[in-house]
């Protein structure tokens, strides 16, 4: 009997936030509740934090913004991803769900480090990611899942850019590695260890206002490994299209 190895379900950046759709995440709980993978990962970015960009501070963009609203609009948003999974009887949830958090949720500790009177008010606790069933790893931090690296993004070079390719990602960790922070989906495979990098793209339904209509037309989707072992897996992409006509 060959053995069965783990299925890992990677969800990318989600960058919720008030007023924008967040159906897909109904979608993508039903679908975990039908597949029953092993390992859930959220690769950071689940909330959007408006409120808290550094980019829009003095632009209309910041008109109305309010940080409780941000929290809200995450909460009720990992509210209907949870929900079907939550209905599922404990040995057939997933057996570990892994968050790592994002820039856009460090901006909670940035702003608390620049504004110290802001200090135990603004806190990623604020978030309530741990109270919704998920293991929270800190932004940056790595964590390996059977043989692969999750992180938002990984670093290169001593100023700590992202790296700017999957290729490149391949050849920092030299072994498996995916992270989420970038729109494009893009994967990198060696050709003798199969290990693989994984630029796993972005999941969400609303266009991003900064980005022109080009950079606005990406792959929308969610990423489930198949046979995860010692960081080798088979790939497969499910659109947010395929599950909306599934799952919704």
């Amino acid at each position: 009997m060959s053995r069965k190895w783990p299925t890992h379900l990677v969800i990318p950046d989600c960058q919720v936030r008030p007023d924008v759709d967040t159906d897909h995440l109904r979608w993508i709980g039903n679908y975990i509740a039908d597949k029953q993978p092993d390992v859930v990962v959220q690769i950071g970015d689940f909330n959007d934090m408006a409120s808290l960009s550094g980019y829009a501070v003095g632009k209309a963009a910041a008109e109305g913004k309010r940080y409780h609203a941000d929290l809200a609009a995450g909460k009720e948003g990992m509210g209907k991803l949870m929900k079907p999974v939550r209905k599922l009887h404990k040995k057939r949830r997933p057996k570990r769900m892994v968050l790592t958090l994002g820039n856009h949720e460090f901006r909670i500790e940035r702003e608390a480090e620049a504004q110290p009177r802001f200090k135990g008010t603004l806190q990623l606790q604020d978030l309530g990611y741990e109270k919704a069933g998920w293991q929270v790893v800190p932004f940056l931090k790595i964590i390996n899942i059977n043989g692969v690296d999750y992180s938002h993004y990984f670093i290169s070079g001593a100023m700590g850019r992202p790296v700017s390719s999957a290729a490149a990602l391949l050849r920092v960790r030299q072994g498996s590695a995916t992270m989420g922070h970038v729109q494009n989906v893009e994967m990198a495979i060696h050709p003798r260890t199969q290990k693989t990098a994984l630029f796993c793209g972005v999941c969400y339904l609303h266009d991003e206002p900064y980005l022109t209509p080009q950079g606005n037309d990406v792959r929308r989707q969610i990423v489930m490994k198949h046979e995860v072992h010692d960081g080798v897996y088979d790939p497969m992409f499910v659109s947010l299209d395929f599950l909306k006509r599934k799952y919704s």
